[in-house]
């Protein structure tokens, strides 16, 4: 199995979390398998590091792991790996954050790693992103002040009539500097990382890394921070769950998040039920 393992990469919400946020039994007995069978399991998420490595943990994985779409890809359990952080410059953070205060959006969010600025106190929020006991205090204020680095993401909640004013600003004004995102409902955040960071890239990092070929690349997907990702591996798989854009490049459709959609595909992709035990 050795000579034909897959790269299997992951993302967390909506895709291998049940909406209780949870792996399912069923779900992480396959990945398992898999891992035992000598394929390479790995998280790709648009969270940061603090919000991820407890499911990390819960696999047992060993491997690198993509944080913020791209802008972080790091070995969590080895320093030495050559990590990739990629912020974007505070400059084009500032202008952003200038032109949020103009439209009076609700809050702004920044992170830098996992040091989190919130531009003003919101109890919802911290509770979104504030997900162990161990995690850093938020700063608390005006970012145009308390913000003096680059930031690895900004995540912008404006009210939804200026969504679509925000976006077509940050398309105007800064499109050769970063990539912007929309969550989905209920928060409709705009989530934005340096230009040319996204899934596919810290794929590509990995899977040099463990010398495996781009056909054999298996990630699961459900939003549209998972498009490049999907449409780059050699077996894009969107959930029965997933938005339409992704189901449009992905190879494959699988169960959805609350019905082991990932167990299923694997075990009759990789044919794990054949394996003797």
């Amino acid at each position: 199995m050795q000579t034909n393992r897959h790269l299997i990469a992951l993302d967390l919400d909506g895709t291998l979390l049940t909406d209780k946020k949870e792996i399912s039994p069923k779900t992480k007995q396959v990945v398992l398998k898999a891992m035992a069978e000598g394929h390479i399991v790995v998280i790709a998420t648009g969270r940061p590091h603090r919000a991820s490595i407890g499911y990390y943990e819960n696999l047992g994985l060993t491997t690198p792991m993509v944080n913020f779409n791209g802008a972080l890809i790091h070995h969590p359990r080895d320093k030495k790996w050559d990590a990739l952080h990629s912020p974007m410059p505070i400059r084009t953070a500032h202008k952003i954050i200038g032109a949020c205060y103009d439209l009076n959006v609700r809050n702004i969010l920044a992170e830098v790693m996992d040091e989190v600025y919130l531009d003003q106190y919101d109890q919802a929020i911290i509770d979104i992103f504030h997900r162990t006991a161990n995690d850093p205090p938020f700063t608390i204020g005006s970012l145009r002040n308390k913000l003096t680095e680059d930031p690895t993401s900004i995540l912008i909640h404006p009210d939804d009539e200026h969504i679509s004013t925000l976006r077509q600003h940050l398309d105007d004004f800064h499109a050769d500097l970063i990539e912007h995102r929309k969550w989905g409902a209920p928060w409709n955040i705009i989530e934005i990382v340096r230009k040319g960071m996204n899934k596919a890239v810290g794929l590509q990092k990995i899977a040099h890394y463990f010398h495996i070929p781009q056909e054999r690349i298996i990630a699961f997907g459900d939003e549209d921070n998972d498009l490049e990702m999907i449409d780059y591996a050699g077996v894009g798989v969107a959930m029965d769950n997933a938005i339409d854009e992704l189901k449009a490049v992905s190879k494959y459709v699988t169960d959805s998040n609350e019905a082991d959609g990932i167990a299923n595909f694997l075990q009759t992709y990789l044919k794990l039920d054949e394996i003797a035990h």
